[in-house]
C-alpha cells in the first residue's frame, strides 16, 4: 500500500553537521534514556569500550571523545533499547501476523530474551528452554542422512571468536556449509584481489589516507554507510590530497562535509570533498579504469621511462605486455557509451592520476555487484601497478567493508572454501580430519533448499531472507526446509519465513557483559583496514536468560556432538582464552593473541603486498591481467537500477524512514529517476508506477506501487531501496567468478501503478 505519511524535498549537498548531531542524540535519548546514552556512546569505539556494530570503518590511533557516527549511536540505540519482548507477544502475533508487518516494526518490538520454538504445523512460537532446544536442534541434526544436508549461516556482526568455534563446530560435525554474507557484499572483492595480488584485503593502513596525493573513491557513499570515513577524507583533503567521486548519485557526503567537532564544521561552511565528481552510468566503471589506463600507457609512449613504474614492474609482477596489447584495442566510443561521461571527464580522471605519486583506490558494492564485478576490481589493481601505487605509503587498494567483523568471520574460518593450509592446521590442533569438498556460499545454499537438499538452516545472526536476492523464491525456498534456527538479538523478516519446524535463540549484544564462569568476557574484530582490536562489553544483559553466541555455539556442540571427542567446548565456554590460544596456533597473523589483543590498540594483521611487496600469488608476483569489457545492453525505454540503502538503514534494519541526503521522509516505496529521463518516459515526479525487471530467459519481476522521484542520477539509470528491491534481481543473476548478486546491474522498465499493491 502507497505511503500516505512519505514527502519529498530536494537532496542535501553536504552531510553531517549540527543536525547530525542532534537526530543522533534525540534518537539515543529517547531510546536509551540520558544516562545509558551517555555510558555508551562515551565508550563507543573507545581503546577500553565496545566496538560499534554499524560498519567496519577503522579506529584512528588518536581518538577523539566521540569516536562514532550518527548511524553508529543509532546502532547502539536499537541493540540496547531497555524494550524487550514479553512471553505473551508470541501469543499474540502468530507467524502469519509476523509476516504482514515491516521490517521497521519487527525491529521496534525490542530485545529477544527467551528460546522460542514453533512446531510443525502451528502458527505460533511458543517458550523452550534452551536444553530442549539445543536437543531438539541435535535431534534433527543428527537424523540428516548427511551433514552437507544442513547450512550454517553467518553475520558479519560476529566477533572473531565466536567465528571460530562456529566454523570448528561445522567441520567437526563433518560440512563446509558456511555461507556468510560476504558471499553477498564483498566476494568480488576477495576473488579479484585474491587472484592479483594474492590477498584479498586492503593494501593501506589508516595514516596512508593523510599521506595520498589522489584518493578515487568508487561505488559507495560513505556519509551514509561508514560517516566516520569523511573525518579522514577530510584530513586527506587539508593535507592536500585531490578526491574523486565516482558514482551514478550524487550523494551528498562526498560533496561536502561539516565536521561537528571543529569550528568549520559547526559554524562554517565545512570542507569540500569531492574535486572531481564523476556520475558515471552504473556498470560502466570497468570501463573507465580501463580508458585510464590506457591513458597512462599513451602518456608513457610519448615520454619513455617517465611515466610507468618500471622497477617495480620488472621485479614485482607478470603480464605488462598483454595489457597494453588488450588495451590498444579500445575505441573512445564503446567507452563513452558504457560509461555515459564525456571524454573530458575522464581524462580530467587520467590527469589528476599522472599528476599524484601515491594514489588510494576505494570501492564498496556499488563496485562489487556487478556482473563483471571481479574484471572491475582486477582493473582497480592494473591501475594502481602500473605506477606501482601498490605497498608504499600513502597508495594501494582500499575495499571498505560493511558490516563490523565480516572481514575477520572471514580470517577465522567462515567461508565454504576455505584453502588446505587452514583446515590442516584444524587438523593438527583439533586432532580431526575437517572435510575437504567445497560447501555452498549464499546463493548456492538457496538453489540448494529449492532442490530439497539442504534441510536444515542455522542463522548466527543476520536477516537471510531480507538479504537475498530473489525475494521470492528465496522465501519459498526456506519455506521448504525441515528446520530453521535463528539467533537473534531482535526480530527480522527472517523469524516469520520458517521451514517446517523453526527455532529462535535470543543472544547478547555487542554492548553487553558476558560473564562466563571465570569472569567477564572480551571479544575480538577485524576492521576493514586489517586492525584487530577488543571489545567489551558494557551493559547488564537485557535478561539474565540470554546466552552469548559462544555459550550457544559451544551448548550446541556439546549437544551435537558430546563431551568425548578431541575439542574442549566446555572449556572454550568458560575461558575465550582458550579460544585465542588455539586460534594463534590456527591462524597466521594471530601468534600471541591473548597478549596482544589486550593492548591498548590491539595490532596489525601482517599484508604482504602492503607490508614488502611481496605477492603470495601461484607465481609470486602481482598479476596485470586482461579483462574483457561486456558493457550492459538497456534497450530503449528502460533504465539500469541498482539497489541502495538509505540514511536510517544499517542492512537489513530499519531505524527510520527517512532519507535525509536524498530528501525523502517518512517512506521507503520510491524509485529514483533522472528528471530528463522522465520526460522522455512519459513520466511525472511523483506518480506511482510499478518496476519491472527484465531478465534473458527468466519471467520479469516486480516491485509494485512505488512514487518516482525525479532525481539527479546518471541518465538512463535509477535508484531504489534494499531489500525491498531485492524481489527485482533473480537468483541467477551473479558476478561471474564471485557468485554475489548483482543488484546494481538491474534493467527495469516503469509501468504506472493501476491500483494499490
Amino acid at each position: 500500500m502507497a505511503d500516505e505519511h512519505l514527502s519529498v524535498r530536494p537532496p542535501q549537498t553536504h552531510s553531517v553537521g549540527i543536525p547530525a548531531v542532534v537526530n543522533a542524540l534525540s534518537f539515543a535519548v529517547d531510546g536509551m534514556g540520558p544516562t545509558r546514552t551517555l555510558k555508551l556512546l562515551s565508550q563507543l569505539n573507545q581503546k577500553d569500550g565496545f566496538d560499534c556494530m554499524s560498519c567496519a570503518w577503522p579506529d584512528p590511533g588518536h581518538r577523539g571523545r566521540a569516536e562514532f557516527c550518527e548511524n553508529g549511536a543509532r546502532a547502539v540505540t536499537w541493540e540496547a533499547t531497555r524494550a524487550t519482548v514479553p512471553t505473551r507477544f508470541w501469543a499474540e502475533h502468530p507467524v502469519s501476523d509476523l509476516l504482514e508487518r515491516s521490517e521497521y516494526w519487527l525491529g521496534q518490538q525490542g530485545r529477544l530474551v527467551e528460546p522460542v520454538h514453533k512446531a510443525a504445523g502451528s502458527d505460533h512460537y511458543t517458550p523452550i528452554t534452551w536444553e530442549d532446544a539445543f536437543a531438539l536442534i541435535a535431534d534433527r541434526l543428527k537424523g540428516l542422512d548427511s551433514p552437507d544436508q544442513a547450512a550454517f549461516y553467518t553475520s558479519g556482526r560476529t566477533a572473531n571468536e565466536t567465528a571460530f568455534v562456529y566454523q570448528l563446530f561445522v567441520r567437526a560435525f563433518g560440512t563446509n556449509n558456511l555461507p556468510d554474507c560476504s558471499n553477498m557484499c564483498h566476494e568480488s572483492t576477495g576473488a579479484a584481489m585474491g587472484t592479483t595480488l594474492g590477498v584479498g584485503k586492503s593494501t593501506i593502513a589508516y595514516d596512508d589516507f593523510a599521506r595520498a596525493d589522489l584518493i578515487v573513491v568508487m561505488g559507495q557513499n560513505p556519509g551514509t554507510n561508514h560517516p566516520r570515513m569523511l573525518t579522514a577524507l577530510e584530513a586527506a583533503k587539508r593535507g592536500g590530497a585531490s578526491i574523486v567521486a565516482v558514482n551514478p548519485l550524487p550523494e551528498a557526503g562526498l560533496r561536502r562535509y561539516k565536521n561537528p567537532q571543529t569550528l568549520r564544521g559547526t559554524v562554517g561552511r565545512g570542507t569540500d570533498l569531492a574535486d572531481l565528481f564523476l556520475q558515471i552510468r552504473s556498470g560502466g566503471d570497468m570501463a573507465l579504469l580501463q580508458w585510464v589506463s590506457k591513458r597512462v600507457l599513451e602518456a608513457e609512449d610519448r615520454a619513455p621511462g617517465t611515466v610507468l613504474d618500471h622497477d617495480f614492474l620488472e621485479r614485482h609482477t607478470l603480464g605488462l605486455e598483454e595489457l597494453r596489447t588488450h588495451l590498444a584495442a579500445l575505441t573512445e566510443q564503446e567507452v563513452l557509451d558504457a560509461t555515459g561521461l564525456t571524454t573530458a571527464e575522464m581524462d580530467e580522471l587520467a590527469d589528476r592520476y599522472l599528476a599524484a605519486d601515491r594514489v588510494i583506490i576505494t570501492w564498496a558494492m556499488g563496485i562489487t555487484q556487478h556482473r563483471k564485478g571481479v574484471d572491475t576490481i582486477k582493473e582497480i589493481v592494473n591501475l594502481l601497478l602500473l605506477r606501482g601505487n601498490i605497498g608504499k605509503p600513502g597508495a594501494g587498494a582500499s575495499p571498505i567493508r560493511g558490516h563490523s567483523n565480516v572481514q575477520g568471520d572471514r580470517t577465522m574460518g567462515i567461508w565454504e572454501r576455505m584453502p588446505d593450509r587452514f583446515l590442516d592446521a584444524l587438523a593438527a590442533e583439533f586432532s580431526f580430519e575437517p572435510p575437504r569438498r567445497h560447501g555452498l556460499d549464499s546463493v548456492q545454499a538457496v538453489q540448494a533448499m529449492q532442490r530439497g537438499q539442504v534441510k536444515v538452516w542455522f542463522a548466527l545472526g543476520g536477516n537471510f531472507v531480507g538479504a537475498i536476492s530473489d525475494t521470492a523464491a528465496a522465501e519459498a525456498a526456506m519455506r521448504g526446509t525441515d528446520l530453521t534456527v535463528q539467533v537473534s538479538t531482535k526480530l527480522n523478516r527472517s523469524h516469520a519465513v520458517t521451514g517446517a519446524e523453526a527455532l529462535i535463540l535470543p543472544t547478547l549484544g555487542r554492548t553487553d557483559v558476558d560473564l562466563q564462569e571465570t569472569g567477564p568476557q572480551l571479544v575480538s574484530v577485524e576492521d576493514t583496514l586489517c586492525a584487530v582490536h577488543a571489545s567489551h562489553g558494557a551493559l547488564a544483559p537485557a535478561s539474565e536468560s540470554l546466552l552469548s553466541e559462544i555459550s550457544i555455539v559451544t551448548r550446541l556442540a556439546r549437544a551435537v556432538l558430546g563431551d568425548d571427542g578431541p575439542i574442549d567446548w566446555a572449556g572454550f565456554e568458560r575461558d575465550y582464552d582458550l579460544i585465542r590460544e588455539s586460534i594463534s596456533r590456527v591462524v597466521p597473523g594471530f601468534e600471541d593473541f591473548n597478549a596482544k589483543i589486550r593492548t591498548k590498540d590491539g595490532f596489525i594483521l601482517p599484508n604482504g603486498p602492503r607490508d614488502s611487496r611481496t605477492f603470495p600469488t601461484p607465481t609470486g608476483r602481482a598479476m596485470i591481467t586482461v579483462n574483457h569489457l561486456v558493457p550492459l545492453e538497456c534497450p530503449p525505454g528502460r533504465l539500469i537500477l541498482q539497489t541502495l540503502r538509505s540514511h536510517d538503514q544499517f542492512n537489513t534494519t530499519m531505524y527510520g524512514l527517512n532519507d535525509r541526503y536524498r530528501g525523502i521522509r517518512g517512506g521507503r516505496d520510491v524509485v529514483f529517476v533522472n528528471p530528463e529521463d522522465l520526460v522522455e518516459l512519459g513520466l511525472a515526479d511523483g506518480e506511482r508506477v510499478n518496476v519491472v525487471s527484465e531478465w534473458p530467459d527468466e519471467p520479469d519481476r516486480e516491485l509494485r506501487d512505488v512514487r518516482v522521484v525525479a532525481y539527479p542520477t546518471s541518465r538512463g539509470c535509477a535508484a531504489a531501496y534494499f531489500p525491498e528491491a531485492n524481489v527485482l534481481v533473480p537468483l541467477a543473476s551473479t558476478a561471474l567468478g564471485s557468485n554475489t548478486p548483482a543488484s546494481k546491474a538491474v534493467v527495469v522498465r516503469l509501468e504506472r501503478a493501476t491500483s494499490p499493491a
